[in-house]
């Protein structure tokens, strides 16, 4: 195997005569590797497509020796800037945070598997419209890829944040391979006291018999969760009303806005079983075209349930009613606890096609097509007191069946000089289509009953057209300039809102359809890298970038008093200025790069509470925030045989400092920090191959704390809903036995650190793992 220095002379060299304008240039692997895996020569979506950004990435060599991989949204958690809000294992909400946007905006961010869109950009937040990470099998990645900012044309304005390309792999031969994991963390909060474990078990089998090649992987996941809520009630000094329950067990304390509280119980407590399956399958019509076609199923059934803390005379637990608590009056609704108690069912289809040349002369061609359906999402949950809602009775049914997107993507490459040639031309014509259904109905029987009353219905369609051309220029020896532009037309129609006021009466409150939108806008880019010296590359980039409204923004009413109303179905798209300046330099063995970046965001979309127009009532819903700037600097580091050989040290810091700057609806917002951005975040990781059969890692992850709200009023961190600053250390430890077998044992959090990102999140959990290739 070629040594880790020759490696870094031929990439800086490289680098020089090519002047590839993309980080991953300087990126290299550790000479050693377990047997099972091989270092990746698949190169990076930014140095194949000559985009002009900057790129850290994971091949799947350092997947396996670094991270406790049980999803894989793992994979990327010690990647410079980027937090995964996940919260279990099997959570089906994990957006991702990126330098100047938190885990509240996941539609300024994108992922991609193999060019196929992840991301439900239906909605901007931490919950129904989170990245649909399952449909990827961990084994299957080859690589990951995070570019960072708005400087591409050929990324929509979502880019704003950050992409996240994963490239899978396609088995060259024979490959079939089979794995056991296990996780289990021992949760201890307030009243909670428990351990929560978790078992997947995961298999893979593919061939490759002339031109055609296949993947089949197949996965099922038993996880259980620590409790994602806590059950709270404001504290009183009203009298005993007669007739209230005493009772035992509420514990004192405080919400994130400094008001006295009593936490009663927890909610949440999850139980998911779940199916992944997926296929793909490609055949090469001759060396240079490849077609290719796959299909992935997620299904998904999850049960949360409710612990209440409270107790009466009897030791019975107590949910709801009028209680005595420390001598006061206290009253406890019945959707306290009903709420967080429910039964979740989830069958989403997902298929790709795409069609690809890879010549490597004047012309290459690519088109793909995708398609994500929720054909079924259904969540069902009580309206009566517990425990007698738990055997049935009245609730409601929220179904987002028929919800889904679809993409088309038409790329090509136009090299006039031929493939090292100083124009590098890439073109594209994209088209999506997003689609939410959201009907919730009333049932008398919340476990098995049918949809028997229409309660409220939030429906809209978006669709974006675009245009996109981009020439890499080598214009002087030494320099590339890389120039483009994206031309968009988006609209929004068919949006519509209907809502009940609550049961028993069945007074319609909302019932309106929602006039139609449109945006035409054209976002310049532009980028300017010198190779200052073999050893160091400068980059300079600036692009403009429009993140339009997603359904979910637009369409999804709000509750204002006792009645539902749509907040603002004429949302602005949002408009970002943003720009960068990098320096790298390639060490004798390994790499620093500092990156200066700002960005200006006008017209940001952020939920904040205010005056629901035309009421007296304070609401939370989505408004433009006039703007908001966000400027930081970034550095990383990696280095290889460090004092001894096999030690990588790799990290990053990186610090932004991102405010309010105006803000007509929400003065009070204006200097204060935005909303979910942390000024600090760091990441390090060591990783020691004593043998080319083991690895060791040690990794810690920081950040600093964040506001939820614009104003900054939610001072107080370590409660529910609060966001603490958190310094976690992960450790990691594979071995492999033979060349079939390897098995790992690892600890997320070692260092027990308790801390809230606004749900209460895991604690010390050991992670196992065997795995079998044939």
């Amino acid at each position: 195997m070629v040594s880790t220095n020759r490696r870094v002379r031929a990439v800086l060299h490289a680098a020089a005569s090519l002047l590839c304008s993309a980080p991953a240039a300087f990126a290299h692997t550790p000479e050693e590797t377990l047997p099972d895996v091989v270092v990746s020569e698949t190169p990076s979506v930014a140095e194949k497509n000559k985009l002009p950004l900057q790129t850290e990435s994971v091949t799947r060599g350092e997947i396996a020796d670094k991270v406790n991989l049980m999803n894989t949204e793992d994979a990327i958690k010690y990647l410079p800037s980027i937090l995964v809000r996940k919260r279990h294992v099997g959570d089906t909400q994990a957006p991702f945070a990126t330098r100047t946007s938190g885990v509240g905006s996941s539609a300024r961010g994108l992922i991609y598997a193999d060019g196929v869109l992840l991301s439900a950009l239906i909605g901007n937040n931490n919950s129904a419209a989170s990245p649909k990470w399952g449909m990827v099998a961990p084994d299957e990645i080859e690589r990951i890829d995070v570019m960072y900012g708005p400087f591409a044309a050929a990324y929509p304005g979502n880019s704003i944040g950050a992409v996240v390309e994963i490239t899978t792999r396609m088995p060259r031969a024979f490959e079939a391979s089979a794995k056991v994991e296990g996780a289990t963390q021992h949760f201890s909060q307030y009243g909670t006291n428990e351990t929560f474990n978790a078992y997947q078990a995961s298999a893979l089998l593919g061939n490759r018999n002339g031109p055609l090649s296949w993947w089949l992987s197949v996965n099922h996941l038993d996880s259980h969760s620590q409790p994602l809520a806590y059950v709270t009630i404001p504290r009183s000094t009203a009298a005993v009303p007669p007739g209230a329950t005493p009772v035992s067990g509420a514990i004192p304390d405080v919400n994130r806005i400094g008001a006295p509280i009593y936490v009663i119980g927890a909610g949440g407590i999850e139980h998911h079983l779940q199916d992944n399956f997926k296929f793909k399958v490609a055949y090469d019509f001759t060396p240079t075209l490849q077609a290719a076609y796959s299909v992935g199923l997620f299904q998904n059934d999850t049960k949360g349930r409710v612990q209440s803390y409270l107790t009466n005379a009897a030791g019975d637990p107590v949910y709801a009613g009028t209680v005595n608590i420390g001598g006061f009056g206290h009253t406890i609704a019945n959707s306290a606890f009903s709420n967080n108690y429910y039964n979740l069912t989830e069958e989403h289809w997902m298929h790709s096609l795409a069609l690809r040349t890879s010549t490597r002369g004047e012309w290459d061609f690519e088109a793909i097509a995708s398609t994500y359906r929720y054909g079924e999402n259904v969540l069902r949950n009580p309206t009566g007191p517990l425990p007698g809602a738990a055997n049935g009775g009245p609730g409601a049914i929220t179904l987002m069946d028929k919800t889904g997107w679809s993409t088309l993507d038409l790329k090509g490459f136009w090299r006039p000089q031929g493939y090292a040639g100083p124009h590098q031309v890439s073109f594209g014509a994209h088209r999506d289509y997003f689609r939410l259904v959201n009907p919730r109905y009333n049932t008398s029987n919340w476990i098995g009953g049918s949809t028997e009353q229409l309660a409220a219905d939030n429906r809209g369609k978006t669709q974006t057209d675009a245009l996109w051309l981009q020439d890499a220029w080598a214009f002087a020896p030494r320099f590339r300039a890389t120039l483009g532009a994206r031309y968009e037309h988006w609209r929004a129609y068919e949006g519509s809102n209907f809502a009940l006021a609550a049961p028993p009466t069945t007074t319609t409150t909302l019932n309106v359809s929602q006039p139609e939108l449109s945006a035409t806008h054209l976002s310049p880019k532009a980028s300017i890298a010198w190779t200052a010296a073999d050893a160091l590359m400068l980059t300079a980039s600036v692009g403009k970038a429009y993140r339009f409204p997603t359904v979910t923004e637009l369409y999804q009413a709000v509750t204002v008093g006792t009645d539902f109303r749509a907040p603002n179905p004429n949302l602005k798209p949002e408009r970002a200025w943003s720009g960068e300046l990098s320096a790298e330099y390639a060490l004798q063995a390994g790499r620093v790069r500092l990156s200066l970046f700002e960005e200006h965001i006008s017209d940001a979309l952020i939920a904040q509470v205010t005056p629901f127009p035309g009421t007296a009532n304070f609401v939370s819903f989505v408004q433009n925030v006039d703007k908001v700037r966000s400027r930081g600097v970034e550095l990383v580091g990696q280095a290889f045989d460090v004092a001894v050989r096999g030690l990588e040290l790799s990290g990053s810091v990186t610090y932004v400092e991102s405010t309010i700057r105006a803000d007509a609806a929400l003065p009070a917002a204006v200097g204060k920090r935005t909303p979910q951005v942390p000024t600090w975040r760091a990441t390090a990781v060591a990783t020691y191959h004593a043998t080319a059969k083991s690895a060791v890692t040690l990794a810690g992850r920081y950040s600093g704390r964040v506001y939820a709200t614009p104003d900054n009023s939610d001072v107080v961190t370590h409660t529910f809903q609060g966001f603490d600053p958190f310094f976690v250390v992960d450790a990691r430890f594979r071995y492999q036995i033979d060349r079939r077998w390897g098995a790992s044992l690892g600890v997320d959090n070692l260092n027990n650190r308790k801390y809230f990102l606004f749900h209460p999140f895991p604690q010390r959990t050991v992670v196992a793992e065997l795995k079998f290739n044939y």
